[in-house]
């Protein structure tokens, strides 16, 4: 098994994967928490046209790819502030319109082609770049500055806006800041998982963590876990089998998500009943203030009227 760390652009992969598990479900926790969990796919489809306009440049399609995902997530934003009920026209607009500018400029291109662009859609260990490796551990750490360091300030905005916005907190400037971030996040993950596979890995780690934590907390750290655990596993598998890794590790992903939510759910019951228990139980209890009926009253006794408790 360490034999395949003798090859250097195995330690670079691996290198890159895990940064990707991290930064991925890091970024994923909070669009999930909005109900934005399709918010990578659309980035990924807009970060294509960033990394056909870096072939056709003659650029790192690294950088290109950042600096077009992160207009694309800001017009998102933008369509979603105003965009009401024509939004989702405008997001579908934009979702197609990357994918295919993307295929259209990579064919203009004299250095792209069709294999470039299929390792960019569902990842390539073999084409990290010593260059690529330092581009993403940079993008990375700002990724984890921002997911962590402002991880009270997003959490509010994400769970409840109008609250956030009456607490004093800037959240349009968040809204915007969340959204650059995961478009950082998706060219991240664009080079091991690939930009049509990088949304799942977004999501389906948090979804597992949350079938078995609770809290903001150990959801996140749980969620990074399994990240890491199934970006390099998928690494490996996918250098033995010689099958793309972004493929490998989504399917790895579900499969966690699968046991996870398998050995999880005889203790979600157990929480319902043990639940329904203590309600039942303080739906017995006697009332505040209540009277015991002394024995023999009522009207077959002195035939006055009974007491009413109201």
């Amino acid at each position: 098994m360490l034999e395949i760390l003798d090859y250097a652009f195995m330690q670079r992969a691996l290198i890159a994967a895990v940064l990707v598990g991290i930064t991925a479900p890091a970024v994923g926790i909070y669009l999930v928490q909005r109900r934005q969990a399709i918010m990578g796919d659309g980035i990924g489809h807009v970060a294509l046209t960033g990394v056909a306009l870096g072939f056709l440049t003659g650029t790192n399609p690294v950088w290109t790819a950042v600096a077009v995902s992160a207009l694309g997530a800001i017009l998102m934003e933008l369509i979603r502030w105003y965009g009401k009920t024509r939004g989702d026209l405008a997001l579908a607009m934009l979702f197609y319109g990357g994918m295919a500018g993307g295929v259209l400029l990579i064919n203009l291109s004299p250095t792209g082609s069709n294999a470039n662009l299929t390792t960019y859609l569902f990842g390539s260990i073999t084409t990290v770049s010593r260059e690529d490796v330092t581009v993403i551990s940079c993008l990375a750490a700002f990724v984890v500055l921002i997911t962590l360091g402002l991880r009270r300030q997003l959490f509010a905005v994400c769970q409840d806006e109008e609250f956030a916005r009456v607490t004093g907190l800037p959240v349009r400037t968040l809204n915007l800041l969340l959204a650059i971030t995961a478009a950082v996040t998706v060219t991240v993950a664009m080079r091991v998982v690939g930009l049509l596979l990088v949304s799942a890995l977004m999501v389906v780690p948090v979804a597992a963590a949350q079938q078995a934590t609770r809290g903001f907390a150990m959801t996140l750290a749980l969620a990074v876990a399994i990240g890491v655990v199934v970006t390099l596993s998928g690494t490996v598998f996918s250098f033995y089998e010689d099958v793309p890794p972004g493929a490998s590790i989504v399917v790895l992903a579900i499969g966690v998500f699968a046991v996870i939510t398998a050995l999880a759910a005889p203790l979600a019951r157990r929480r319902a009943r043990r639940a329904a228990a203590v309600a039942e139980e303080r739906c017995t209890l006697p009332l505040p203030g209540a009277r015991a009926a002394a024995p023999g009253a009522g009207s077959a006794g002195t035939g006055e009227a009974d007491d009413v408790l109201v």
